[in-house]
């Protein structure tokens, strides 16, 4: 009986088992996750679970109509792939045989080596993460959050609402730089103070003064030292790719893909965080590590990997993501780095709500909603066409 064998056991692995019995694969399925949590939802973790409105149980992702005849081995880490004998090596020293393999490990939370394991400072990924971030802030006090990405953000608005005092660090010029670029950026940093956050860009981190295996503060360059409760280190992630090293699958930043997630070996393809899949449109390899991709992405590469309807291929949408602050929904889609300048469609800054389109030239790529859900949704359709006519001009 052919196997598949999905290492990750989150929203990537899981969509991409549901996909294979979906696309008609009835041999052995077997699913390994280092987590040893049934999949769940990540997003609220900063959100509705660390402000305690939302249990473990609510984050579940399998719903009762998932009928995956799957093998779950989960709490256990693969730490090899041998791509002759197709052995998925475990590190409690099983191994699965893996006809087709499906690898979907995501990312880890990036640390600050000098404080990293301390009893008072965390990063935010996984749901035990949660749960010892949550009873630290229970405690309430003074949080100091480095790194004004989503992550960051999301928990400083959580702690904030309630009641510890945030200060959030930011080492570039203005938040979300990469993904928003620095104009919007800035807007979107402006939720900080206005809520009354205290947001330090260009911060310097000099030294964290410990005592008795905690932070007790944060001493920036120039002399001023922040008192500390808590520090959540919210500095972006790096893909779980390390046990793949020697087994033939081409790395970089990610499992190197084509742009239907296909990897460097045969009948190996890679899906979510971990995943730099091709982007058509551009000629680089890129991750995306949002929610959407890894939901969606994974039955395109199944698809791929099973040999069904080519009709269904590439995956082409422009990446799509979202974060709640301070009580703004901020929707975002396309690439912010291939524009060349922001027109507000739909109010402006300073204002409750606006929507403003990123343009090259005069054509439109890439949105961000502030508070503007229904005309983002109009927007982000309009891109997906244009993304899909794109690369289908460039097959010709």
């Amino acid at each position: 009986m052919e196997s598949l064998v999905i290492v990750g056991a989150s929203l990537a692995g899981l969509s991409a088992a549901r996909a294979a019995r979906r696309q008609g694969f009835s041999g052995r399925l077997v699913i390994v996750g280092d987590d040893p949590q049934r999949p769940y939802d990540r997003p609220p973790l900063s959100k509705e679970f660390l402000a305690g409105t939302i249990e473990a149980a609510d984050l579940a992702l399998e719903t009762e109509t998932d009928d995956l005849d799957a093998e779950w081995l989960l709490g256990v880490r693969a730490i090899g792939f041998d791509a002759l004998s197709r052995e998925v090596i475990l590190e409690d020293g099983r191994s699965v045989h893996a006809d087709l393999l499906v690898i979907a490990t995501g990312a880890s939370a990036r640390s600050l080596p000098p404080i990293a394991g301390l009893e008072n400072v965390l990063t935010l990924r996984t749901l035990e993460d949660a749960r010892k971030l949550r009873a630290l802030v229970e405690r309430g006090g003074r949080m100091v959050v480095v790194g004004a990405g989503f992550i960051g953000a999301e928990v400083a608005s959580t702690a904030h609402k309630l009641g510890l005092e945030v200060t959030v660090l930011e080492k570039s010029p203005t938040p979300l730089c990469g993904p928003l670029g620095a104009e919007l950026g800035s807007v979107v940093g402006g939720l900080h103070a206005r809520a009354g956050v205290e947001l330090i860009c260009g911060a310097d981190i000099e030294e964290f003064e410990v005592e008795d295996n905690a932070v007790a503060a944060v001493r920036l360059a120039g002399g001023r030292t922040l008192p500390a409760d808590v520090v959540v280190v919210g500095i972006g992630a790096v893909p779980n790719t390390g046990w793949l090293e020697g087994s033939g699958v081409e790395l970089g930043n990610g499992v190197v893909c084509d742009e239907v997630g296909r990897t460097s070996v045969p009948g190996v393809v890679a899906v979510g965080d971990c995943a730099a899949w091709l982007d058509p449109r551009t000629g680089r390899h890129h991750r995306v590590e949002h929610w959407t991709g890894a939901a969606e992405r994974p039955a395109v590469a199944v698809g791929t990997l099973l040999g069904t309807d080519p009709a269904v291929l590439p995956a082409v949408k422009p990446a799509y993501f979202w974060s709640n602050q301070y009580g703004t929904r901020l929707q975002f889609v396309g690439d912010a780095g291939a524009g060349d300048r922001v027109v507000y469609e739909h109010g402006g800054p300073g204002e409750e709500s606006f929507l403003a389109v990123y343009y090259a030239g005069e054509d439109p790529v890439a949105v961000l909603g502030w508070n503007q859900t229904k005309q983002f949704c109009r927007w982000r359709k309009t891109l997906e066409k244009l993304s899909t006519a794109a690369v289908q001009l460039a097959a010709v």
